[in-house]
């Protein structure tokens, strides 16, 4: 399996899934998820915290993860888009470190997908020379939002 990043809007990529996941029958599924992860953070000076408070905070982020890949499995590739966004110092709940929520494709692009929203990773996995041709083909319909019921040009 070799993993490297792609260099894509994720937001066009996700527009371009939506429209795919109406055709049926599809070519792809999805599974998406978010969770809060509760950090250690940096305890540098500039923050100016006493050793009371500064046991008490944590950094706090929510991590969502889509992960786009081919209903037929032996395609042998995914697209994985994973956003990192901190939320800042805070005082942990208990308890919310949780597991991951899983979420429709709607809301993960309506919350995740947007300016500003955090750290965006896009990767793609491939198992071999075929999976990675397949894949190749499938972002160029993607860069050119091309579609199976869509006319050529």
């Amino acid at each position: 399996m070799r993993t490297y990043s792609l260099d894509i809007d994720p937001e066009q990529l996700v527009l371009w899934t939506r429209t795919e996941l109406g055709e049926r029958p599809s070519r792809l599924t999805v599974a998406a998820s978010c969770r809060r992860e509760v950090r250690a953070f940096d305890k540098r000076q500039e923050f100016r915290f006493g050793d009371a408070e500064s046991e008490d905070l944590a950094e706090v982020a929510i991590v969502a993860a889509l992960e786009i890949s081919p209903a037929v499995s032996k395609d042998g590739w995914s697209i994985s888009v994973l956003i990192e966004d901190e939320t800042g110092l805070r005082i942990p709940d208990e308890g919310s470190d949780g597991g991951d929520e899983e979420m429709d494709l709607e809301t993960f692009f309506g919350t995740f997908i947007r300016p500003d929203r955090g750290t965006v990773y896009v990767t793609a996995n491939v198992e071999d020379a075929a999976a990675q041709a397949r894949l190749t083909r499938l972002l160029g319909n993607v860069l050119e939002n091309r579609h199976r019921g869509s006319n050529p040009r």
